[in-house]
């Protein structure tokens, strides 16, 4: 399977739910996005390493592991999104120490954290990101999703990081199917990411 690069597009706030953060992997070389949604804790870290020029007083929990794997010559080479189930991302960190590489497995929202201390890679495979990802109306994309029988955009499905995968879905349980695909449509449309992965998540429950 074929591996497709990833960048941090950035790190959207909650409208709905408070403490929750929504993480956007936009492909590299494409339209699509990946949006996941994190706890305030992850969303701090990543924003942390995202602004090199803001040092907290104290090593946070990933800055410790980076000055761990400093002091050991410990290197994270890359990070690769690796399997999606039930709506749950999974992530393994490629890690190598005196040549020898190993394969840890890691919550998708801690790997990025590492990835972005070691200026490490985001890959993920083709077709995790062909179910996943998402684009808005407009994208030359837009072309491919033609027999798509709710509409012409492309919501493949979102999903949500592991501690976050049932929080949230509870508004959403006594609307209709075809309620909840009208609100997808209205988030996606809006770039609601976070709104878009929960009512996303409710529709896949049903399915």
């Amino acid at each position: 399977m074929s591996l497709v690069r990833l960048n941090i597009k950035g790190i959207s706030y909650s409208q709905t739910q408070n403490g929750a953060y929504a993480l956007i992997l936009s492909e590299v070389e494409g339209d699509r996005k990946l949006p996941i949604v994190i706890g305030a804790f992850e969303a701090q870290s990543i924003a942390i390493a995202l602004e090199k020029e803001i040092k907290p007083p104290r090593p946070l929990t990933h800055d410790l592991f980076k000055n761990f794997a400093d002091r050991f010559d410990i290197l994270i080479k890359q990070v690769i999104i690796h399997k999606l189930v039930d709506g749950v991302f999974y992530s393994s960190i490629i890690c190598e120490r005196d040549n020898i590489e190993e394969i840890i497995d890691a919550r998708t929202s801690d790997a990025i954290s590492l990835a972005l201390r070691f200026d490490a890679p985001i890959f993920t495979y083709k077709n995790i990101l062909d179910k996943a990802g998402i684009y808005l109306k407009g994208s030359e994309q837009d072309k491919m999703s033609e027999d798509d029988e709710d509409d012409d955009i492309l919501v493949d499905q979102l999903v949500v990081d592991e501690e976050e995968q049932n929080s949230g879905s509870t508004d959403y349980k006594k609307l209709s199917l075809s309620e909840l695909n009208s609100l997808l449509e209205q988030a996606v449309v809006a770039e609601d990411y976070e709104a878009a992965a929960k009512i996303r998540d409710e529709i896949s429950k049903r399915n």
